[in-house]
């Protein structure tokens, strides 16, 4: 071990200590307000913990769903107000967490895993930890140079998309499943929230969608609305039935993502181009019965050749 590499290390960590959050003493409104929508779902998922405790599984599922929404809105209102921030990152990561990590362990623990006894909460702490370390791999490698194309494409099931498919077995159940409750249906139902956590910290992409908003032709504005609106009240109207519609396009469309985004590593990186080369006299090698000629030395040991202009003096 290098003697020099904890003093390295200490510099390094006093270094970022040191650093300042915001690169102003002044800081623009327009900075605070996407903390605002991150705070706003770091309130519903605590608020969902409380309703999974108390037995209250819809408010629990509905708060969470809101807090998957302003996770969606407040990066996108970042970029558009220009207010990006290394401390509306680090806030984010954290709200992330507790609301796609901590809230969804709770609620499918309290609302059968536990019956599980050990099994079901180690099976919910694995659900947690792989989305800690999906956020830690995200955060390490945003500064990666990729092609704008792979934004398009997450390495893994992201958080927010794996609580809303980790709950699946409840909008089930919501929907009049109580076989679900059973020991056998309780053991899929475990099997089914490892797959979730597998996916998250695996590599396979999946579709973002994070170039969808940057461009939008003016003839897909109007049914734009429309499926907005209309899913809005389908949410509304028949939650559970439109989560559970959700949650299995996404998981269809997986296959797809990834055979997607294999096409187009390969149309990317393409074909490597065939050497070519221009065969001329200059290229051709000597000839053994026709010795190559070199020029006679010069009295001073000196190699040199007779150029036309040298002749024409």
């Amino acid at each position: 071990m290098d003697p020099d590499e904890p003093l390295l290390v200490e510099t390094e960590t006093q270094r970022r200590r040191r650093r300042s959050l915001f690169r102003h003493r002044q800081v623009p409104v327009r900075i605070l307000v996407p903390n605002f929508f991150t705070l706003l779902g770091l309130c519903a998922g605590l608020t969902s913990i409380r309703m999974g405790i108390e037995g209250r599984y819809d408010l629990a599922l509905a708060a969470i769903v809101f807090a998957g929404c302003l996770d969606g809105i407040d990066g996108r209102i970042a970029r558009l107000l220009k207010a990006s921030s290394r401390f509306g990152a680090e806030l984010d990561s954290l709200a992330d967490f507790v609301n796609f990590g901590v809230a969804p362990a709770f609620l499918i623990f309290n609302w059968g895993l536990g019956d599980l006894k050990s099994a079901g909460w180690i099976c919910v702490m694995i659900f947690a930890l792989a989305s800690a370390l999906r956020l830690a791999r995200f955060n390490a490698a945003i500064d990666e140079e990729k092609p704008k194309w792979q934004s398009n494409y997450f390495s893994g099931m992201p958080t927010p998309a794996a609580a809303i498919a980790v709950l699946l077995p409840v909008y089930i159940y919501q929907l009049g499943f109580d076989e679900l409750k059973a020991r056998w249906a309780l053991t899929i139902v475990l099997v089914y929230t490892l797959f979730i956590s597998f996916m998250m910290v695996s590599t396979i992409p999946t579709y973002s969608g994070k170039l969808l908003g940057e461009r939008v032709g003016r003839e897909w504005v109007l049914p734009i609305f429309v499926i907005a609106v209309g899913l809005v009240a389908m949410l509304f109207t028949y939650p559970y039935q439109t989560l559970t519609a959700i949650t299995l396009i996404y998981l269809g469309c997986i296959p797809a993502s990834w055979r997607n985004f294999r096409d187009k590593v390969e149309e990317s990186s393409g074909p490597a181009p065939a050497p070519t080369r221009t065969e001329g006299v200059h290229d051709a090698p000597p000839s053994p019965e026709r010795p190559a000629e070199t020029p006679p030395p010069s009295p001073s040991g000196r190699i040199f050749t007779l150029r036309p202009s040298d002749g024409q003096k």
